[in-house]
């Protein structure tokens, strides 16, 4: 519902849903057939042997900075300034790519509580349900507050029924050398 919600509008605003992913293309079309077009899936693409079926080549493999390369060709395709990119990622392959999009002031959202990529993304989303990306996007990008995205979920057959906001911090404290060596040198009384 998604991908239909943001191909159609939302506040005025069309959203073109694409996925990248590092993943083989055939298992991403397999997994969202019917739900995402073939021709805005962009995985890992092998050349085939013909006379084996095994993998001969690779054509593409969209992860780390060739995720950057699939997203550039897309904004170039599509007219889209680098500005109106919302990127929602998972893990260490789109690092790279939200940094990029970081960095010429587009919109970036994590789904997973992986260290590295929430530290990176502008904001960070926990949920079951996929429509809860929509969420900092409403909020954020679109500049709703919580009483019309509410609404607006329940307008479209969502109830949010809970929402918390949580700042994490993530913290690493290490003793100095010179303090664990005096600890270790005090008599013990």
């Amino acid at each position: 519902y998604l991908v239909e919600l943001l191909g159609t509008g939302v506040g005025g605003c069309r959203f073109d849903f694409y996925v990248v992913s590092a993943a083989p293309e055939e298992v991403i079309h397999s997994a969202l057939d019917g739900m995402v077009p073939a021709d805005h899936i962009f995985g890992t693409r092998f050349r085939y042997d013909p006379s084996s079926g095994e993998v001969a080549s690779i054509i593409q493999v969209p992860a780390g900075y060739g995720k950057v390369a699939v997203l550039d060709g897309l904004q170039a395709q599509l007219g889209v300034s680098r500005d109106r990119v919302v990127y929602v990622g998972d893990g260490n392959s789109d690092i790279h790519v939200m940094l990029h999009v970081n960095r010429r002031e587009g919109f970036t959202i994590a789904v997973s509580e992986s260290r590295h990529i929430a530290q990176i993304a502008k904001r960070t989303v926990l949920s079951d349900d996929a429509m809860s990306v929509l969420i900092p996007v409403l909020e954020d990008v679109l500049g709703w507050e919580a009483p019309r995205i509410r609404a607006f979920m329940e307008e479209h057959g969502f109830s949010i029924q809970e929402w918390d906001r949580v700042h994490t911090d993530w913290i690493t404290i290490q003793r100095s050398a010179s303090e664990t060596l005096e600890r270790l040198e005090a008599p013990v009384a």
